[in-house]
């Protein structure tokens, strides 16, 4: 891509990330200050951005009854829970450690949903103590054990369960959820019998159901075609005298990584509900769980060039950052935008930006041109989601710091990590 070297020109994926004379800008703030006040590699994230995003929901969703619950598995940083719960935001949790940190930024646990296919006995009793508005159970087996739990909890568990609707959503197969081969939900066709198991068990009471068919999703036709499904089937179920309240739709929206085109999201609600009026069902409670939608495109990965090796077959742009800090290119060959803080008047030589991480799968971009030299600053841009919340601790390297930024204004929301923080818990 061409890039800037004055005026003020957004790039891909947020309005908020833009080059004004020269400057990568955050909002109102340099990333190079950034940098070079709190070190690299550094996440640093847009609160406009983030709530702009979420906006796009609410506008989609006005005046119905609705709950937008997040999907923090996004990202956890107790900042951004804090930021979307004091807007409006429930929270869609999938482990007992994602209820507490919900917890931790005062969300309602009535607004909490706690999905997940493996829950345990002691996330289930946790639960029920807390007292969150729903389950959405993921098999037949789940059904049984969050019934015993109930009732020795003395507890009634409000539940949804998770359906299977064998929808293809057209994305990348490690975060396709809605196909028969995915182990997630309970398969369209057993459903009904789920349906009629769970009504029938006195630990559980039914309150809606659940779909949701993968992440990255930027068609809209997958969306459309796995809401047919399910109304199909909340018609089937409510034959049998089972009343559901809510319909839960799941999240999946896709985002601009590399001139992605997604629907927006107020746009695409207002298709869905158009199709759920005419269907009869427009005065359900209807829920959502977006996430990487939420908080992807506010996010960047600020990374210092370290060595420039040449190759007969490749060329190397060796960075600080590494796939322990941002593990998606690693895990699914996902692509993100690498851009210069401050661009060069130089000629571009094609690089495969890699990190120190001793992996030959390190790497956070490929054959990508870009005229940097050693001490350059790069910005890895739509890095909010699935980048911090997955980040580890491997080579025994320290977890990055992150950054929110709001207007002219940044503050640290999470600290560095220091190596002796590593081994805390360790004996030898």
């Amino acid at each position: 891509m061409s890039l800037p070297t004055s005026s003020s020109t957004a790039l891909p994926g947020s309005p908020f990330v833009a080059y004004q004379n020269g400057q990568l800008m955050i909002e109102q703030v340099a990333l190079r200050d950034l940098a070079g006040q709190h070190g690299t590699p550094l996440f640093v994230y847009s609160q406009a951005a983030i709530l702009a995003a979420l906006a796009a929901y609410q506008r989609g969703l006005a005046g119905r009854k609705s709950l937008i619950c997040y999907a923090m598995k996004a990202n956890s940083s107790l900042a951004i829970l804090k930021l979307l719960a004091d807007a409006g935001c429930g929270f869609d949790i999938v482990s007992g450690g994602e209820l507490e940190r919900a917890l931790a930024v005062g969300a309602d646990p009535a607004r909490i949903i706690f999905s997940g296919v493996g829950k345990t006995r002691q996330e289930m009793r946790q639960a029920l103590q807390t007292g969150v508005g729903c389950f959405n159970v993921e098999s037949l087996p789940e059904l049984d054990v969050l019934d015993a739990v109930a009732r020795e909890c003395g507890k009634v568990a409000p539940i949804s369960i998770r359906v299977n609707p064998n929808v293809d959503a057209k994305t990348h197969p490690y975060i396709s959820t809605g196909l028969k081969g995915n182990k997630f939900g309970i398969a369209h066709e057993d459903a009904l019998a789920a349906y009629q198991r769970a009504a029938a068990l006195p630990g559980l009471k039914v309150v809606g159901i659940d779909c949701h068919i993968g992440s990255q999703i930027t068609e809209e036709a997958p969306y459309l075609e796995a809401m047919e499904r399910i109304l199909d089937l909340v018609t089937s179920i409510e034959k049998t005298g089972i009343p559901i309240h809510h319909i839960d739709f799941g999240g999946g929206l896709g985002i601009n990584y590399n001139g992605d085109t997604p629907p927006a999201a107020d746009a695409l609600w207002a298709r869905l509900l158009a199709r759920l009026d005419a269907r009869g069902f427009g005065d359900r409670t209807v829920m959502i769980e977006p996430g990487r939608s939420l908080v992807g495109n506010a996010g960047i990965c600020i990374t210092e060039v370290q060595y420039l090796k040449p190759g007969e077959q490749k060329n190397f742009c060796i960075v600080d950052a590494a796939m322990n800090d941002l593990p998606r290119p690693a895990l699914y060959e996902a692509f993100h935008q690498i851009v210069p803080l401050q661009p060069r008047d130089a000629a571009a030589t094609t690089y495969d930006v890699v990190g120190p991480v001793c992996e030959s799968g390190d790497w956070l971009g490929r054959d990508r041109p870009l005229g940097v030299q050693p001490g350059d600053l790069l910005a890895v841009l739509s890095a909010g989601a699935y980048s911090m919340s997955m980040s580890s601790n491997y080579n025994t390297r320290p977890r990055a710091a992150e950054v929110m930024v709001n207007g002219a204004e940044a503050r640290v929301i999470r600290a560095r990590e220091r190596v002796q923080d590593l081994w805390q818990l360790e004996s030898a």
